[in-house]
């Protein structure tokens, strides 16, 4: 009688066998990935039909997971990738379009030593969100006369993300507040999905505070925040100096926005990398919400306070609703504030 035998114990995979087959799939994974978003760029951008999108991904996935031998199908997949990348990468911005009123003109700025001109500042008048009377002025300011920089945060209502707006105080004159955007042509409106795609010229509003932040207080219900940087006065200027450049750079030569990359928070970090400023990345600058959290670790806000106390007093939106159109908007949303610290 035979007796019977137990079966062999299972071998666990370890060492430079797991490691390479881990890499294979994270590999495989990220091709997937490339698959959806080449998909997601041919129906969004070259516009063509729902199921020839979608054949595209069924051919890509059948190439990376089924064809035989491996390498060709992985071969095919990668060239073809690589013609979309070509074809994405050429696509032109332009600044010809037919915009939408308030974002109609490009500023541009003259600087003659410390004075600096500003061309078609934006300073509408608004009666609703949609309704409003266009005024785009000159204004001239004194860089000798900067005090600070402040960074303003708009809650309008996605989960985890905020507008990040910048805005300049100098002494005997309004301040200068810039907001990183989309650039949006006549009947087009924001989507987050198409805001990762060619969709949407990158555009610096520059403008006054009573534009561009009652228009989101007053006129869109959303929640703003405003925080006074601890940055020496020459690196709000320097900062500042950046932006005209690349405003300037932009009335020449558009740009794409892009939801991850170019959007209103890590144009900023490239602003402040240009000054040899921008920390290491961090999670808070994609979940934007937290963005006033990570500059309070960092020591750019007030740290004398509590960070809850901070953020709670500044919040102005009740403050800039109060305001309203009054020409003292920018004195009357920062009563309250915390202090800005003594040279920043």
């Amino acid at each position: 009688m035979e007796l019977p035998t137990k079966p062999a114990p299972r071998r666990r995979e370890s060492g430079p066998g797991l490691a390479r087959r881990l890499a294979t799939g994270l590999g495989v994974l990220l091709e997937l990935l490339g698959a959806a978003w080449a998909a997601l760029a041919l129906r969004i951008d070259a516009r063509v039909p729902v199921g020839f999108a979608v054949v595209y991904l069924a051919c890509s996935i059948f190439f990376l997971l089924w064809l035989r031998p491996r390498w060709l199908g992985h071969a095919i997949f990668l060239v073809g990738f690589a013609a979309i990348l070509v074809w994405w990468f050429g696509i032109e911005p332009r600044n010809d379009r037919r915009w939408l009123a308030d974002v109609a003109r490009t500023t541009r700025f003259e600087l003659d030593g410390e004075k600096l001109a500003v061309h078609d500042l934006r300073n509408f008048e608004y009666r609703s969100e949609t309704d409003f009377t266009p005024r785009w002025e000159e204004r001239r300011y004194d860089l000798a006369r900067l005090r600070g920089v402040d960074v303003l945060l708009s809650d309008w209502g996605a989960p985890g993300i905020v507008h990040t707006l910048v805005s300049w105080e100098f002494e005997g004159a309004e301040p200068l507040a810039i907001s990183i955007e989309t650039r949006k042509e006549e009947g087009e409106t924001y989507s987050a999905l198409r805001g990762f795609f060619r969709q949407f010229e990158l555009y610096y509003v520059v403008g006054d505070e009573r534009d561009v932040i009652r228009v989101r207080t007053n006129f869109r219900g959303e929640r703003v925040r405003l925080y006074r940087l601890n940055v020496p006065v020459p690196v709000a200027r320097a900062l500042l100096l950046s932006y005209v450049t690349h405003v300037n750079r932009l009335a020449d030569e558009p740009a794409w926005y892009n939801a991850l990359t170019d959007n209103c928070t890590t144009t900023i970090r490239v602003h402040a990398g240009e000054l040899g400023l921008a920390n290491r990345l961090n999670w808070r600058l994609y979940v934007n919400k937290y963005s006033d959290e990570l500059l309070y670790l960092r020591g750019a806000l007030d740290t004398t306070l509590p960070f809850e106390e901070l953020r709670e007093r500044s919040d102005i939106t009740d403050e800039a609703r109060a305001a309203g159109d009054d020409p003292d908007f920018s004195r009357r949303i920062r009563e309250g504030l915390p202090p800005r610290a003594a040279g920043g």
